[in-house]
């Protein structure tokens, strides 16, 4: 706990063994209020995963077996908080490599009661490469990554076809891929890439109009005129 909060002073993640060269996000250092601090303190223990060197125990973590949602990139927390608290039966994890969000996000997880929620803070490809045992998924969500639109930056976006070997690695059998962005070039990138996946198949019986809120992400590109392009499939 310590040092998790020692990170968070600095706004730095954890050093992995093997450094990514190439990573699809940039750590702000913002500050976190005295209520987003004193949440990750008082919080963290509850809801928060401190990663092991090999894979984390999701058993033990939730004190039970249970369908298994992961959500990279939270954000606010809305889509996440949402589904959590509308399948008690289900648990659900969130990648989040910002503290303050997850500062305020976790107090929003104490005041709905819920207690099928943790969190990570962390790469998300380097949880799922190395932090999540295989087959341990049964749907993972990429709602609104970071587009990254100026195309010298494009290397930098989430889903390409590295990412989709390490989502089949952590989802059974028949579990979820969802992802969903606004920007019309990133989805015809993520539409080839998934066409030439051979571990995933599309869903369309899990296309339903219930699977999951909207974010502020989705909001934000509704209000400049940006269609939402979804993509959910299947591991074969």
């Amino acid at each position: 706990m310590a040092s998790f909060l020692a990170e968070v002073q600095t706004a730095a993640l954890p050093e992995a063994s093997h450094r990514r060269a190439i990573r699809s996000f940039v750590v702000r250092a913002g500050r976190m209020t005295p209520g987003q601090r004193q949440a990750l303190e008082r919080l963290w223990p509850r809801y928060g995963l401190d990663l092991p060197d090999g894979a984390l125990d999701l058993d033990q973590a939730f004190g039970r077996q249970a369908p298994r949602t992961l959500e990279i990139g939270f954000g606010m927390g809305d889509a996440l908080l949402a589904l959590a608290a509308a399948h008690p039966q289900q648990d659900f994890i969130g990648v989040e490599v910002y503290p303050p969000g997850i500062g305020s996000f976790l107090l929003r997880v104490e005041q709905a009661g819920l207690s099928n929620v943790r969190v990570i803070c962390a790469d998300a490809v380097e949880v799922l490469a190395r932090h999540l045992p295989a087959a341990s998924l049964d749907r993972l969500l990429v709602l609104f990554p970071d587009p990254w639109p100026k195309k010298r930056h494009h290397k930098r976006r989430l889903v390409n076809a590295a990412f989709l070997d390490l989502a089949a690695r952590v989802l059974r059998c028949g579990g979820q891929l969802h992802i969903a962005t606004d920007w019309a070039d990133y989805a015809a990138a993520i539409g080839e890439v998934l066409q030439g996946s051979p571990d995933f198949a599309p869903s369309p019986l899990l296309a339903d109009a219930t699977g999951r809120p909207e974010t502020k992400y989705e909001r934000r590109g509704q209000r400049l005129g940006h269609d939402i392009h979804e993509f959910r499939v299947r591991r074969r």
